[in-house]
């Protein structure tokens, strides 16, 4: 396979262990991508001729061609614009497959994660979803577009009011902010149907296990602040039984059950 080098700080991609065995390779410094669209690129790249990406390539190579299939999430990406979050330094690679960079130490995740992370809810329209990681709030405005009610919490105040600008901006009126930690969720709010954790954590947080409704979802990267996998996990009779999907890189979950600015963990582990 034609594993396309960035010459970029990648913070945060994953790595399809259906398309090749270095799954377990967190921290290469390369974002796999859809064998389709590695050959566009290098048809591109081979004649020095520049590559016009659009939105519907992104959807096409990057999400579809990788499994994304819900025509709900589909649909979802095509109304929400990645341009619009993406800051302007990096607006020409809006559409590439690739995390980007943005202010406090924080990314925006590449699109299929996102994508990925959607899908795995599997939300029908009628769902209450708290989301850990406000950031651009370019996740936040995916979730909008496919459940009844959004609650993101963001620890860094200046990324959660400029994504609540920007969602507002966008017409967005069915999500609700907070600033604080988001290991702790958001309890005034609970239960809710569904819970997506947008950043790296040691072990999904009890406090969500105790917010998450009896049979709802919970999808979150777990693991050291090197290498994550992707978990999602469905409550039933107040315990999470979780399953193990592919790896990810995500910057880390800040907060008293997730990790310490310096790396360790925030919180005692679960006994049980």
């Amino acid at each position: 396979m034609n594993l396309l080098k960035r010459n970029v700080n990648i913070l945060d991609y994953t790595i399809d262990a259906t398309q090749t065995n270095v799954s377990e390779k967190c921290g290469a410094g390369i974002t796999i991508q859809s064998s389709a669209r590695n050959s566009q690129r290098a048809w591109y790249e081979d004649r020095r001729t520049p590559m016009t990406e659009t939105l519907e390539d992104m959807i096409e190579y990057d999400l579809q061609d990788r499994g994304i299939k819900d025509p709900r999430v589909l649909e979802a990406f095509r109304k929400i614009d990645r341009k619009y979050f993406v800051p302007q330094i990096d607006r020409a690679r809006a559409y590439d497959d690739r995390a980007l960079s943005l202010t406090h130490g924080q990314t925006l995740s590449q699109p299929y994660i996102v994508a990925l992370m959607t899908q795995s809810l599997s939300l029908k329209g009628t769902e209450r979803v708290l989301e850990v990681g406000t950031g651009s709030g370019y996740q936040t405005a995916i979730l909008s577009a496919l459940a009844k009610e959004v609650y993101s919490v963001e620890r860094i105040e200046y990324l959660a009011t400029t994504a609540e600008d920007r969602l507002l901006d966008l017409k967005i009126s069915n999500v609700r902010y907070h600033v604080g930690d988001g290991s702790k969720g958001w309890p005034e709010n609970a239960p809710y149907d569904r819970i997506i954790v947008t950043a790296a954590c040691p072990r999904i947080p009890q406090s969500l296990i105790d917010q998450l409704a009896e049979g709802g979802v919970i999808v979150a990267p777990v693991g050291t602040p090197a290498c994550q996998h992707l978990v999602i996990g469905t409550k039933s009779q107040g315990r999470v039984d979780q399953r193990k999907g592919i790896s990810c890189i995500f910057v880390k979950l800040i907060g008293n059950e997730g990790y310490t600015s310096q790396g360790s963990e925030g919180a005692e582990p679960d006994p049980r």
